[in-house]
């Protein structure tokens, strides 16, 4: 071949693989800016209309699963069953290594609409492969996060989806979050993709790695977080029911006229404290205080926090019996909350005469850290879930009808109960008060 005619060859092949890169890399979104960062990320899914990420949901990682630490859960796929509060058209996941000490490798990951709800088998067309910075792989040092690129998927609001992770080589303790009151589901092998769910034979009553999904929304104005105990966690509610009092909350925000259109990030923890840690490095259960920059301030979108805390330091040994502390403590979640421009409405400590571990003395703690609730000085605005919550005849107790029966944790009539007594005003964007 002639050098003049091979040189015209080759500038024509290199024209055609430039018109096809270009045509891919504009099919995939081109190279925008990150909307929530700000940086710039090469095949980003982000829709180039107006709108915002969210949080749709999310989870606290709350400590190492135990038997995990030798071999983690190497060559499983973990399906996690989520339920979504708003919907968007694209999504992102947030995963976890938070609680080991050896980096994780997840090489494949995606996220689906589930079939039907509380099933691992995917909907139709619904099947996305996730990436990390546009690799299908990503390792997550001890201690740290990773959040997905994201995909476009139309999530319904109220919807299940289906996260699934897939991790071939050990890793060590396993991030999760263990009273999940929702079934999710394990596979042997790499069946991250698989839409149906055969293969998904082992159910878990847990969640894994996963701690956040976001969702590209025109409609919500941003997330409310709530950081709780196990009364927020809905460690009581009818499992799989979503009938935690987050949940009920998240149906009011959608459904009510005049609602601010919220997702709502459920950041409880069973047994959790205001005061104190659990046991272990890093702390299993971890003090509201020393996660709330982590589960709050950090979360897509937050526009408003609900704490409800203070019922474990007076309970759980030892006990802690100044209510001063106790509130402190609530005093000092509020200040980091205004420092990021935050409003909070606190909530106040429900009833527990006749748990196993009520005495008088315990329950006068309680009343006293209600009165400095109540007087204003604590929080922007109070939802009063003891006044919602106790028995009219028997005020230091629950009302019957919203007992589980533990005397400490409320049913799910109980969990609607708290979700109406929150005035959803309080929600709105609106200057912090002056505590």
């Amino acid at each position: 071949m002639p050098r003049r005619t091979g040189y015209t060859v080759l500038a024509a092949l290199a024209a055609v693989v430039i018109l096809v890169s270009t045509a891919i890399f504009i099919g995939l979104g081109g190279d925008k800016d990150d909307m929530d960062t700000g940086a710039r990320t090469r095949g980003s899914a982000d829709p180039a209309s107006s709108g915002s990420w969210v949080g749709t949901w999310s989870t606290s990682a709350a400590a190492a699963e135990p038997k995990t630490t030798l071999r983690g859960l190497s060559g499983m796929s973990i399906r996690n069953v989520v339920r979504t509060s708003v919907g968007g058209s694209s999504a992102r996941i947030q995963l976890s290594n938070f609680y080991s000490a050896r980096p994780l490798t997840i090489t494949h990951a995606s996220l689906a609409l589930a079939a039907a709800p509380s099933n691992p088998t995917a909907a139709a067309g619904t099947m996305r492969r996730l990436t990390f910075g546009n690799r299908a792989w990503v390792t997550i040092p001890p201690g740290k996060a990773a959040t997905s690129d994201p995909v476009r998927l139309t999530i319904p609001d109220a919807a299940d989806l289906l996260v699934t992770t897939y991790a071939p080589q050990t890793a060590g303790s396993v991030t999760y979050h263990p009273h999940a009151r929702q079934t999710s589901y394990m596979a042997r092998g790499d069946r991250t993709e698989d839409t149906a769910g055969a293969a998904y034979t082992e159910q878990s009553p847990y969640w894994r790695y996963l701690t956040a999904v976001d969702v590209w929304s025109k409609e919500a104005q941003g997330s409310v977080a709530v950081i709780g105990d196990s009364i927020t966690d809905g460690i009581t509610s009818t499992a799989g029911a979503n009938r935690r009092w987050t949940d009920f909350l998240a149906e009011r925000l959608r459904t009510e006229p005049g609602a601010p259109r919220l997702g709502v990030l459920n950041q409880g923890i069973s047994g959790n404290r205001v005061l104190s840690d659990g046991t272990q490095y890093p702390p299993n259960n971890p003090s509201g205080l020393s996660r709330f920059n982590r589960d709050v301030l950090s979360r897509t979108g937050v526009k408003a926090v609900v704490i409800e805390l203070g019922i474990n330091d007076i309970l759980r040994i030892p006990h802690q019996t100044d209510p001063n502390k106790i509130v402190s403590g609530l005093k000092r979640m509020t200040e980091q909350a205004h420092a990021r421009g935050l409003r909070v409405v606190g909530a106040t400590l429900t009833p527990f005469y006749g748990h196993r571990g009520y005495t008088p003395q315990l329950d006068a703690v309680r009343e006293q850290i209600n009165t400095q609730i109540r007087s204003g000085k604590v929080f922007d605005a109070v939802v009063d879930f003891d006044k919602a919550l106790r028995d009219p005849i028997s005020p230091l107790r629950l009302r019957p009808i919203y007992d589980s029966g533990d005397h400490l944790h409320p049913s799910d009539a109980g969990y609607r109960a708290m979700a109406r007594a929150l005035n959803l005003d309080h929600l709105k964007s609106t200057a912090a008060a002056t505590l």
